[in-house]
């Protein structure tokens, strides 16, 4: 079974790639106009991302800046042209005016070239958000993300380590950790993860999904069956959801109902 908890969902990667943080980009759109252009143009990626395209290279072409290169990345995502969105990011984070901007845009580089297939220059571009944000749990998530792409499975059980020692009580950083153990074959510490995740999120239809590959893995059919069983009426839909049918059919001819 794939590991997909590893993996990010697109729409869960463009959310956060909506916008640079307002709450640090004072020195980016401290002119209103400036800002007001520039929340125009990703609504319009959003709506119409040819047409934001077309605008974001003018607008970059008249000197418009990060503002526009942003809207011009955000736009070619919109596109699925993740690659081109990706490099522009890497260069946008490579610019010494974006000062305390530099890690998010990075951040969102990396997530770019996680849309794009890319696990190798994922990682890159989360290590540099990393290294001018090393206090950073989300940022070790995503490099854990980008490691689990590549099946570098020992990396990505470290930046879950590192994460968790920030944020310990975090229930997804705990499935992802137990994820990256179960696919090195350390199914007790993973079982540990799952439990401690149930502990904190009784409900939580993701670590049960966890657990349920966990047992599989374990030769324990029955208990899989259970927590797929339960995954699937908590989740009720999505991913989650399709994921737990999907192995509650591969399992129905391999052990107890």
């Amino acid at each position: 079974m794939t590991v997909y908890r590893l993996l990010p969902s697109v729409g869960a990667i463009v959310f956060a790639m909506a916008a640079l943080p307002q709450a640090h980009a004072a020195s980016v759109l401290d002119n209103l106009g400036i800002k007001q252009h520039y929340e125009q143009c990703l609504s319009l990626a959003n709506l119409n991302p040819t047409e934001a395209l077309r605008s974001a290279t003018e607008w970059s072409k008249a000197k418009g800046g990060a503002p526009a290169e942003h809207c011009l990345a955000m736009a070619l995502t919109e596109l699925k042209r993740y690659p081109e969105a990706a490099a522009r990011l890497d260069a946008l984070g490579r610019a010494p005016d974006m000062g305390s901007l530099r890690a998010s845009v990075f951040d969102q580089a990396g997530n770019a070239w996680m849309l794009a297939g890319n696990g190798a220059k994922a990682t890159a571009s989360f290590s540099a958000a990393l290294a001018l944000s090393a206090n950073d749990a989300e940022l070790y998530a995503d490099l854990a993300r980008a490691q689990a792409m590549q099946k570098d499975w020992k990396s990505a059980e470290a930046d879950l380590n590192a994460a968790l020692e920030i944020q310990p009580r975090r229930v997804d950083f705990l499935i992802l950790r137990a994820s990256a153990l179960a696919a090195q074959g350390k199914l007790k510490e993973a079982r540990d993860d799952a439990d401690a995740a149930l502990k904190l999120r009784p409900n939580s239809a993701e670590a049960l999904l966890q657990r349920g590959d966990i047992a599989r893995r374990a030769g324990d059919i029955g208990s899989a069956r259970r927590d797929f069983q339960a995954a699937l009426k908590i989740a009720g839909g999505g991913e989650t959801a399709e994921a737990a049918r999907s192995e509650l059919s591969l399992l129905d001819d391999t052990g107890p109902k």
